[in-house]
């Protein structure tokens, strides 16, 4: 028998994922950049169902995010596991550098950040006879490439000076570099060709962990680039085994939409099976490129029921569900769930979405190319320039809003498109008095926007505002590393604006082929050599 799966096992903006195994359980975290909490984590048994069980920074004391640029903040963590701790190390490229913090529960509080005196980005810790070492690669120092010091694991001192050890196999900005130790080699695994369409794995050994280092013969062990592939631009990999002796490997990669080929769901989280040469180097999904629908030999555990999203949160709980991100940290008394129970209530910031500040957003995700996000709002805006609403945000310059606000001393709901220094109410319309729906509708190439007053059938009829294309919202077109993000906000250009109150908030994706709600593991008759 063999089992099958659907790539991306995280899909959506969950790029840089790195996995460490404790006995049967796998825990995972990606890249947050600006977004607060930082550094979600994940808990699975198969690999494949990944279920959210908190993040790792939670805490104005361990991420302060108020300066960020977009796509600033945190990059690339590594999650590890060592005499009973969990180390999660990163980097905050708007404050201390690299750090790492600690906890023995991944689902609860971490520790503050421990710094470590190490430059670079996209650090690695690795554990060994009682010592620690620590990786990163090379962009603040004149060689390129991948550097090792070895550190005190309690108060992240250097204990010895940054070691050159590889600058990859001839790829641009080597990074993201991983230490594993196999059958008495040291291998050092490595990002480069940059995280566009060139993006590749690479992997080099040595019998010492601080090198000289042999490149693999059959480099890079993952590339993409120039392929048909669905999946583009795969790389930032990490390799674990199971506890069957397997190994496996989590990467990035993107799905574009359309042609020229731009995505705007970001990078996300990509699984593949790995098996080793007699000569003892890896070799990734039988060499051959990952697939969108993979089937292997087996997966390490059992499925279970395959998770069922929440299409609806009302906000009935005491905390936001951890599917939620601020853009920076949150406004201190922007929002509560206590104000109005039963709703999100948001208060009007002075920051717009048009600033590189903190402001009253709440979003989520977008995951699918398909999908429908909606939302009951209750606002009466008494001034002009106060307004609340939904949006479709890349960052600050390229996001589509959906809103109600003031126009010529009359309630309306306004339609604006931002893309890059052009900005355009491209539809407004009247609205009375009371709450209002509002819809953002997706495929592949468009956003659908659209209205209709609270209270009526469920079959009243919605009010087209127009539809703005999502490659205006695309990585290739508004720059950065992240991902669009779907949710509620509030803007009181002078403060002290009517609240907004939230009463829902629908995410539902029928039909996509990621689909959570739709998909799970099965198991088909085996296939030669697979």
């Amino acid at each position: 028998m063999s089992a099958s799966y659907t790539n991306p096992v995280l899909p959506g903006f969950y790029p840089d994922p790195s996995v460490c195994r404790v006995g049967e359980d796998f825990y995972l975290v990606t890249s947050s950049f600006e977004y607060f909490p930082g550094v979600p984590v994940f808990h699975s048994r198969d690999l494949v169902h990944w279920t959210q069980i908190g993040h790792c920074l939670t805490r104005p004391s361990q991420l302060d995010l108020s300066s960020a640029k977009s796509s600033g903040g945190i990059y690339a963590p590594t999650i590890r596991h060592h005499d009973g701790r969990f180390y999660m190390v990163t980097t905050d490229t708007s404050g201390i550098g690299n750090f790492f913090v600690t906890t023995d529960d991944p689902a609860g509080e971490w520790s503050d950040p421990v710094r470590v005196d190490q430059g670079g980005i996209d650090p690695s810790l690795h554990f060994e006879d009682g010592r620690c070492w620590f990786a990163s690669n090379g962009l603040h120092w004149n060689r390129d490439g991948l550097y090792l010091s070895e550190i005190d694991a309690e108060t992240g001192q250097r204990k010895s000076e940054p070691k050159w050890l590889w600058a990859g196999a001839g790829g641009k900005f080597p990074e993201a570099p991983h230490l594993y130790r196999r059958g008495g080699w040291t291998y050092l695994i490595c990002a480069e060709g940059g995280t566009e369409f060139a993006h590749a794995v690479t992997i080099a050994r040595s019998r010492a962990i601080d090198g000289p280092y042999e490149p693999c013969p059959h480099n890079p062990i993952l590339c993409h680039a120039g392929s048909y592939n669905g999946i583009q631009s795969t790389g930032h990999a990490e390799l674990f085994d199971d506890p069957h002796g397997n190994w496996w490997m989590v990467c990035l990669g993107v799905r574009h939409a359309g042609y020229p080929l731009m995505h705007h769901l970001g990078r996300e989280t990509y699984l593949a099976p790995v098996t080793w040469t007699d000569d003892g180097w890896p070799v990734v999904h039988g060499g051959r490129e990952i697939e969108l629908e993979m089937r292997v030999a087996a997966l390490p555990g059992p499925a279970g029921p395959a998770p069922t999203p929440r299409v609806r949160d009302a906000f009935d709980e005491p905390e936001l569900a951890l599917g939620w991100n601020f853009r920076r940290n949150p406004v201190a008394d922007s929002w509560s769930l206590n104000e109005r129970p039963g709703w999100l209530t948001l208060h009007g910031q002075p920051a717009t979405l048009g600033d590189a500040a903190p402001l009253a957003l709440v979003a989520r995700r977008q995951q699918h190319f398909d999908c429908l996000a909606q939302t009951l709002l209750d606002f009466t805006p008494r001034r002009a320039g106060d307004e609340a609403g939904v949006t479709a945000v890349m960052n600050e310059h390229h996001h589509h809003d959906l809103f109600v606000t003031v126009r010529d001393g009359q309630r309306a709901v306004v339609l604006r498109r931002t893309v890059g220094s052009l900005v355009a109410e491209v539809a407004r319309q009247p609205v009375g008095d009371g709450p209002v729906e509002l819809r953002i509708e997706a495929d592949e190439t468009w956003y659908r926007f659209a209205w209709r007053a609270a209270g009526g059938a469920d079959d009243a009829v919605w009010h087209a505002l127009g539809r703005a294309e999502t490659r205006h919202l695309s990585t290739e077109l508004a720059g950065g590393f992240t991902g669009v993000y779907l949710g509620m906000y509030a803007v009181s250009p002078g403060g002290g604006g009517e609240p907004a109150h939230f009463d829902h908030f629908d995410y539902d994706a029928p039909g996509d082929a990621t689909d959570r709600s739709t998909r799970s593991v099965t198991t088909a008759p085996a296939d030669r050599g697979a």
